[in-house]
């Protein structure tokens, strides 16, 4: 457990990297006695890191008819290969219900995952309403959840374009970004961070005032450089 004056300096370093950017962020750490959670910025849309226990639940299905959409789903976020995959888990009532299984093995028992088409040109099951919190204790467990080894090796070989964040620090991660509906963006991550004290799970979101993908890039980026230098001082409470 850590002291209160540690957990004071870490909001008082994150309030001022917050009032630096030009978003709202956010930040979760899961690790295995409890969870850290800074910033403005706790909930909203999955997005594309939805895709991680999709992926987990289409290879439990069909591993042979899967595997070549899921390196697709997740070095990629292709957005049609996933929605697939999701088809293939049976009508959408029955996808979202095993997507959501995967993440209640993952700890988080809480979610829900969508199952509507609720904005004409995005996947339905990437509106679900994801914490940060949530999130983290899901990344935290995702080594121990079963057949997640094929979709956690896959995190850690992310194409180019979606090497940012933890990914650009060689970390398992994904991540996942869309419009708001008043101009801004939200760009989010997740990833497993190896620590003295075991895997932990870092969650990470920015809801981007200018609206702009490579905006909100940046500042994961920044946000990233900011967790992993704290991440060896928690280890030691």
């Amino acid at each position: 457990m850590t002291s209160r004056p540690l957990e004071t300096a870490l909001e008082a370093s994150f309030d001022q990297l917050s009032a630096a950017v030009p978003a709202d962020v956010g930040i979760a750490i899961a690790r295995p006695d409890r969870t850290y959670s800074l910033g403005r910025w706790w909930s909203g849309v999955a997005w594309s890191t939805i895709k991680v226990p999709l992926a987990i639940a289409a290879l439990r299905s069909d591993w042979l008819r899967a595997k070549d959409l899921a390196v697709k789903a997740i070095t990629e976020s292709d957005n049609r290969a996933s929605e697939q995959l999701w088809s293939r888990l049976g009508d959408p009532g029955e996808a979202a219900r095993r997507v959501q299984g995967v993440i209640a093995e993952g700890g988080d028992t809480a979610t829900v995952v969508e199952s509507r088409r609720l904005r004409r040109g995005y996947t339905g099951f990437g509106q679900t309403q994801w914490t940060l919190q949530r999130q983290a204790r899901f990344a935290a467990e995702l080594p121990s959840i079963p057949d997640a080894a094929d979709v956690i090796d896959l995190m850690q070989r992310l194409t180019s374009g979606h090497r940012w964040g933890l990914a650009a620090k060689g970390f398992a991660a994904k991540g996942g970004w869309g419009p708001g509906m008043h101009g801004d963006s939200l760009v989010r991550q997740f990833g497993i961070v190896p620590t003295s004290s075991g895997q932990w799970g870092v969650a990470l979101a920015a809801k981007v005032h200018d609206g702009l993908l490579e905006t909100g890039v940046d500042i994961l980026n920044t946000m990233s450089e900011w967790v992993l230098t704290r991440l060896p001082g928690l280890a030691r409470y």
